[in-house]
């Protein structure tokens, strides 16, 4: 069993004793406070390191008891996925540890836990462990946990764990999708778009050359742009989500620079040759990220439904198995500052994971 080793090796130790109040050990824990447990380590994407150190420590325990082996896999110095499996595994439950900004607490009432992550996903994380708890009660191996890092920004994680499969010919991803089984979800595609010009004293506008204006004009194009529409998936969107630039209000801004999201229904193509042709000379289009739209798998006696958001399926690439989409929650609390989930729907996962696993290892 490989334990992480990296430049803070004392913290697993104490990060584990300062939770001990939290959880008792594994057999013992109790799926809310599991969830609680990971909401209240910041988590934020690129800095997961604190929160893979305590997955680690935990399915170590975890496997410790029940015969089965952990290993974390680099990523980045300090960002690494997490893997714990039990004897072959062909069945893979898999979802991200990192989280969008900004961080805030836990806390629940009588019907949800609340708090950064909640649904997104880390009582997805909490509803897989204690499924696996459950299988491997019942004496059911051949399944795997992978929880990876970077999903929020680039995918890095599920990249890194493309390159390293371990034979898994099913993956079942955890996102919020109020525990129906997605049969298609959008994809991304992510631009920096640059302009330049040149500063002047804003009483003289026409000695300098104003960025801002070629950025508002290029981005006015943009959003006149037709996307295409899916029957499945429905149509794309675009989101203009950040814009900067200038120097001062007196200031003839000589630089601008906006992100783009535009949420795929199909590989991207030709959204991309319609959005550099809108954009014109004046402004440079960088493409930062491109995940293609995806069908996905479904099984007998599951509710189905689609979803809008990208996932890390893509980045997997088939190579941790056929991919599926399930998780407890709803999208539409996640990345706001009301992200809560069900405890209701918190344990219903846990059957339809059980369940899940149980099929795809009967196949």
């Amino acid at each position: 069993m490989e334990r992480y080793r990296g430049r803070n090796k004392g913290f697993a130790a104490r990060l584990a004793v300062s939770f001990s109040r939290l959880l008792s050990a594994p057999n013992d824990m109790d799926i809310f406070k599991l969830t609680r447990a990971l909401v209240d380590i910041e988590s934020i994407t690129g800095n997961e390191e604190a929160a893979g150190l305590f997955l680690n420590h935990h399915l170590a325990e975890l496997a410790s008891q029940t015969g089965g082996d952990v290993e974390t896999m680099p990523v980045e110095p300090n960002r690494f996925n997490v893997f714990a499996w039990w004897g072959t595994p062909i069945v893979t439950l898999s979802t991200h540890y990192d989280t969008v900004p900004p961080f805030y607490p836990s806390r629940e009432d009588d019907q949800f836990i609340w708090g950064r992550g909640a649904c997104d996903t880390k009582g997805i994380i909490a509803s897989m462990i204690t499924a696996a708890r459950g299988l491997l009660d019942e004496g059911i191996r051949n399944f795997g946990l992978l929880f990876v890092v970077g999903e929020e920004r680039n995918s890095a994680g599920a990249y890194v764990a493309a390159k390293q499969p371990r034979g898994s010919r099913y993956l079942i991803n955890g996102e919020p999708t109020e525990n129906k089984l997605a049969l298609g979800s959008k994809g991304a595609l992510r631009y920096e778009i640059v302009a330049s010009g040149k500063m002047a004293h804003s009483a003289y506008p026409e000695l300098g050359d104003s960025a801002i204006n070629k950025l508002l004009d290029a981005l006015q194009r943009i959003r006149a742009v037709e996307l295409p529409v899916d029957p499945l998936l429905g149509p794309s969107t675009l989101n203009i989500g950040t814009i900067s630039g200038g120097r001062a209000p007196n200031v003839i801004p000589d630089q601008a620079r906006a992100e783009v999201l535009i949420r795929l229904v199909d590989e991207g193509t030709e959204t991309d040759l319609r959005i550099r042709k809108a954009a014109g000379p004046d402004v440079e289009v960088s493409q930062v990220l491109r995940i293609p739209a995806v069908r996905l798998g479904a099984l007998e006696g599951f509710e189905t439904t689609v979803v809008a958001y990208t996932t890390d399926i893509p980045a997997f690439g088939g190579s941790w198995g056929q991919p599926f989409l399930v998780g407890p929650g709803t999208i539409h609390v996640a990345h706001t500052d009301e992200e809560r989930v069900a405890k209701s729907e918190l344990l219903e996962a846990v059957g339809i994971y059980r369940g899940m696993v149980k099929q795809l290892l009967s196949m």
